[in-house]
């Protein structure tokens, strides 16, 4: 058992590219970490990384190992699965990602009630409004709103998430209330941005058609939640998903604007490789997940 647990701190370590990273996603401490590849070090009579005080590089035999590493721990999960599933006795780890807000509000509190039901399995849940590479990553499910990539992984859409472009009262009262797409331009809109975003530019429907608009604003921003405070504070235009805004928007602290050219739909859905479809425990966690979440969405 020491080995296979050397060897699932070697795959993460080499694909989080950090012994601490490694070591906290398989809730071990740095030195435990650290020791476990030592010991595989060991075992074979190589050096599977280079280490510097500011970097962690796998060697060309590091590289060359992790292929084969990976694919052990590969067929292990899905042995394990395999077993848990005949016997009904669910168990293990699921990896799960979703935005930021989405995160908290659904995501967080339905996956807690799962793991009341279901004690024997763990839920290891990152919140982040940055994409993430579900292969490279090595995550079970990933939840996204907004437009889906086009992928080879397995899509299960929960709802329809319109979308609506507002502001606060005061930034209006200010700046004016933008008529038209050539007006929004004028705007302080606040922006969702990181690499590789797919939100740099705002589309919304007009009477012609879809309209791309590249927009500008003082403040940008890669965490969506960041973005709704500065509107509510009055700081700029935003546009995001109803279900993120609808309390705002019932108390007035933030008012649709535009409403003659709405913003495209987001889409909320969850994503997983099809191999990891064959898991019992994630076919059972994405049927509570995406009933859960459907019965919470507003209509």
């Amino acid at each position: 058992m020491s080995y296979l647990e050397s060897l699932r701190v070697f795959v993460r370590v080499s694909e989080l590219g950090s012994i601490t990273a490694g070591g906290r996603d398989l809730r071990l401490t740095p030195a435990v970490a650290s020791k476990r590849i030592k010991e595989l070090e060991g075992r074979l009579g190589v050096r599977l990384f280079n280490r510097t005080t500011r970097k962690l590089t796998q060697t060309e035999i590091g590289r060359e190992f992790y292929d084969h590493a990976r694919r052990v721990i590969t067929a292990l999960e899905d042995a394990e699965a395999a077993v848990s599933g005949l016997s009904g006795h669910l168990r293990g780890t699921i990896r799960v990602t979703a935005p930021l807000g989405i995160g908290r509000r659904l995501i967080a509190p339905f996956a807690h009630r799962f793991a009341q039901d279901y004690p024997e399995i763990r839920i290891n849940l990152r919140l982040s409004d940055k994409r993430v590479d579900i292969l490279e990553d090595q995550i079970d499910m990933a939840f996204v709103l907004g437009e889906l990539p086009e992928s080879s992984l397995k899509q299960r859409k929960i709802a329809d998430a319109p979308r609506v472009i507002a502001a606060s009262p005061e930034y209006l009262a200010r700046r004016g209330t933008p008529r038209s797409a050539e007006e929004l331009k004028a705007h302080d809109c606040l922006l969702l941005r990181y690499p590789r975003s797919l939100e740099y530019f705002w589309t919304v429907q007009t009477i012609d058609g879809l309209l791309r608009l590249d927009l500008t604003g003082q403040l940008d921003c890669d965490d969506a939640s960041v973005l709704v405070d500065w509107a509510l504070a009055g700081a700029g235009i935003v546009n995001r998903p109803v279900m993120e805004l609808a309390p705002h928007l019932d108390t007035g602290a933030l008012v649709a604007i535009l409403p003659d050219m709405p913003p495209l739909s987001a889409i909320f859905a969850c994503l997983y490789p099809h191999r990891r479809h064959q898991d019992p425990k994630i076919r059972l966690f994405a049927d509570y997940m995406v009933r859960a979440c459907k019965g919470a969405v507003p209509k």
